[in-house]
């Protein structure tokens, strides 16, 4: 095990102050960086930990804020504020370029590699910095099938890797394909992955609160899609680069 610093950091965005999980692998050379997005309920101890597991593998990760420092976990109050984040892609913009600041700005990161990926609406984020012409190695999503205005998504620069739960009502077969036909009209190198069986947030641990029909957590898919982000993420954006 190598030794994982970790710092809270505050920065401005959506008209909140956001309250990032910044991780630093040991060492003091730049290493490449990746931007970490949250489900809808915000920034958790479950984003913090993947944030220092990547610190564990060499790189620089920071888990970004959604809700100004908040982890909404009644459904109703995440949807209120979600809903409307997720129909305008420049407030889900704001939101992933102010993260990508702070995280390129870090000494330790390298800012000409870095990646995001994303969990829900924090993978939505992470899709429109691409649609938005970001520089990224690559963009990992989990439960994050949005499309964007039309014509954006050519502005991609990098692999686009998806997945989503055979059985996620939230994420049907029809978004899918709304999804992947975005992708292949804008020529992006995109791969989408359908864990069978599985509901929405299938990665996410079990919680003790109330959560929207259709969630739940799949153990080996859970296992299986970090397996298949970091596999990514050694492909697009290896440390030894």
């Amino acid at each position: 095990m190598t030794t994982v610093t970790t710092r809270t950091v505050a920065y401005p965005a959506d008209n909140l102050t956001m309250t990032g999980h910044l991780a630093l692998p040991a060492g003091a050379e730049r290493r490449p960086a990746v931007l970490i997005g949250p489900e809808g309920t915000g920034l958790g101890d479950v984003e913090r930990r993947r944030a220092e597991a990547l610190a564990e593998l060499g790189y620089v990760a920071l888990a970004f804020d959604l809700h100004g420092g908040r982890y909404l976990e009644d459904p109703e109050e995440m949807l209120a504020r979600c809903m409307p984040l997720l129909a305008d892609p420049d407030r889900l913009r704001g939101i992933g370029h102010a993260a990508l600041d702070v995280l390129r700005a870090e000494s330790r990161a390298d800012p000409d590699r870095t990646a995001a990926i994303g969990y829900g609406t924090g993978g939505a984020v992470a899709l429109e910095l691409g649609r938005d012409g970001v520089d990224l190695r690559a963009i990992g999503t989990v439960n994050a099938l949005t499309t964007g205005r039309p014509g954006e998504a050519a502005r991609i620069r990098c692999p686009v890797w998806a997945a989503v739960g055979s059985e996620d009502p939230i994420m049907p077969p029809a978004q899918r394909e709304a999804f992947t036909a975005e992708m292949e009209a804008a020529g992006v190198d995109w791969r989408l992955v359908v864990y069978g069986g599985a509901l929405h947030a299938f990665h996410h641990p079990p919680v003790d609160h109330t959560v929207r029909p259709g969630v739940g957590h799949h153990p080996r898919h859970a296992q299986r899609a970090w397996r298949d982000i970091v596999a990514l993420l050694a492909e697009c954006l290896p440390v030894t680069d």
